[in-house]
């Protein structure tokens, strides 16, 4: 089919998570014609994955630290996030209608903790503002005229934009549209990708048939965990494959790297935080008379169920009976971990398309008008409000450079 043309300037967004829908919320102010195109039958259908726990957009910390959470990647994030602030993402949502709070861990989140009521102002105000929605066009790249070309139900379709937004997202959750489709499509035109690799993701380890059939879903509330020199609180998940859950995530990024580069990662479990390794030790010392040593740690120290099952996982029945290592043991367990789960069951993905081929307002230097957003790029930050923080603030960045490039004499666009 022959591809389309108007008079008004033409932009294609191609993604319709929250950094495709941020570009189209600051392009619809200039006066083009916006189009969103999306491979889903509906938009914005991680968005909604991710609050279904409740939405917690952004986090309320100082800036400065605020940052360090994008690690490796922060001093490329942060020139985004000083654009577009939490501060500012919290105002964007406050003026759809969307109040705010912050809880008490410092994440933000919208009073009634829900992700549709938002997206459905969302898109109710960029239907008003001119912002025209495909579904089910699913981008396969560029004809040899340079246009868009899409397949849906209809056919291929091609269309002719002045300028592009790729938001197409990572390589997690493949179900609701962030299957990595794009990187072939990219790489052919010489674009640089790093790996995408399971970010914000559950762990193997080598569970016991009897571990994994007794336990498996179960939670261990109220640990902590230490790799290197860092410890956290919170919560995680015995699964059948091996563990899961918010405070595992935090450390991903650090174990998956570990076991890529030695071939495992050994996490330290504290099963007791709230008492003390002296207090630990004198209770499992405590003479128990005819209890089974079981009743006694359950008795003395409240350890029972899943948290006295990893005990005995790591723990052979005569080391049990060594009242230092036992007690060590509670305090330290070694978790040690095989290999990430596969991307496809990771909340997020690290890698995608390298800064070194985006100029400072996210447009491809090979490919001039086309500019890239949101988690396809390559960074990849924490649970907490990070992660959306960041596409919001690059799908702002590269909606506000479309509309400075558009400006530009043709000669300077590169054309």
């Amino acid at each position: 089919m022959s591809a389309e043309r108007t008079t008004r300037k033409q932009i294609a967004i191609i993604g319709a998570g929250p950094a495709g829908l941020m570009a189209a919320e600051v392009l619809a102010q200039t006066g083009a014609q916006i189009a969103v195109y999306d491979a889903m039958p509906s938009v914005g259908r991680k968005f909604l994955m991710a609050g279904k726990g409740g939405m917690n957009i952004t986090h309320a910390e100082p800036f400065a630290d605020f940052v360090t959470r994008y690690g490796t990647q922060a001093e490329q994030i942060e020139p985004l996030l000083r654009a577009f602030p939490p501060e500012a993402l919290r105002a964007w949502m406050h003026d759809l209608g969307i109040t705010s709070f912050v809880g008490s861990s410092g994440r933000v989140f919208p009073a009634d903790m829900k992700a549709a009521p938002l997206l459905r102002a969302w898109l109710h105000r960029l239907r008003e503002r001119g912002v025209f929605f495909h579904v089910r066009h699913r981008w396969q790249g560029w004809d040899e005229q340079g246009a868009l070309r899409f397949s849906s139900a209809a056919g291929e379709h091609h269309v002719r934009a002045d300028a592009v937004v790729l938001a197409l997202g990572g390589g997690s959750w493949p179900q609701l549209g962030s299957d990595a489709a794009w990187v072939p499509l990219l790489a052919q035109r010489g674009i640089t990708i790093a790996p995408l690799r399971a970010s914000n993701c559950g762990f193997d380890v080598a569970w016991s048939t009897h571990l994994r059939e007794r336990f498996a879903g179960q939670a261990l509330k109220s640990v902590a965990a230490t790799f290197g020199a860092i410890q956290r609180r919170g919560e995680c998940m015995v699964s059948t494959h091996g563990i899961e859950g918010g405070l595992i995530y935090a450390y991903s990024a650090a174990l998956r790297d570990e076991i890529e580069h030695s071939g495992s990662a050994t996490l330290y479990l504290d099963l007791l935080p709230d008492v003390s390794p002296q207090r630990v030790q004198s209770e499992v010392s405590h003479p128990r008379g005819s209890r089974s040593l079981g009743s006694h740690l359950h008795s003395r120290l409240g350890l029972t169920g899943v948290k006295a099952g990893l005990v005995r996982e790591v723990l052979s029945a005569q080391q049990m009976q060594d009242a230092a290592l036992l007690a060590h043991t509670i305090k330290a367990l070694p978790l040690k971990l095989l290999a990430p789960r596969p991307l496809s069951e990771a909340i997020s993905s690290a890698g995608g398309v390298s800064f070194a081929e985006l100029d400072a307002q996210l447009m491809l230097n090979k490919l001039p008008g086309v500019f890239c957003a949101g988690e396809m790029l390559d960074w990849e930050a924490p649970t907490g409000g990070y992660l959306l923080s960041a596409c919001f603030a690059s799908g702002h960045a590269a909606g506000a450079g479309v509309a400075t490039w558009l400006q530009q004499p043709r000669q300077q666009q590169g054309l």
